[in-house]
């Protein structure tokens, strides 16, 4: 069991990882989305949490401090689901679907990010922490 941990660990860490990467190569584009979202300071923001989610990813992967790695990717996901993906406010039935979608998945992935603070450390092959 210990070796699905690891390889589920590597396949949810490796999402926020990519995402962070995403967020850090795309600053410009992605502050105009946050920008028409209201989220002060778009641009800082965007980097803030493009480095939240590479370091919670990259905790994940390799086990190293991953209390603090799942909070930040459950803080993330929290906030991101409620700021930027508000269904609810959304007329254009395409939208609100879209929006909807994107809001469950980010609480889906904070439960699960939740339930990894459950896992006793340090995690089975991990780096420690």
């Amino acid at each position: 069991m210990e070796w699905a941990f690891l390889l589920g660990r590597i396949v949810f860490g490796l999402f926020f990882i990519y995402n962070g990467i995403n967020h850090l190569a795309n600053v410009r584009r992605l502050s105009g989305y946050a920008a028409s979202k209201k989220v002060p300071v778009p641009q800082a923001a965007v980097i803030v949490t493009g480095i939240m989610l590479l370091l919670g990813g990259a905790s994940v992967v390799t086990g190293y401090q991953p209390v603090i790695g799942n909070i930040l990717l459950s803080i993330f996901l929290v906030v991101v689901a409620f700021w930027m993906h508000n269904f609810w406010g959304e007329t254009d039935p395409m939208v609100r679907a879209n929006q909807m979608t994107n809001f469950t998945k980010n609480l889906a992935l904070a439960g699960a990010a939740l339930a990894l603070l459950g896992v006793p450390t340090p995690w089975p092959l991990s780096l420690g922490g």
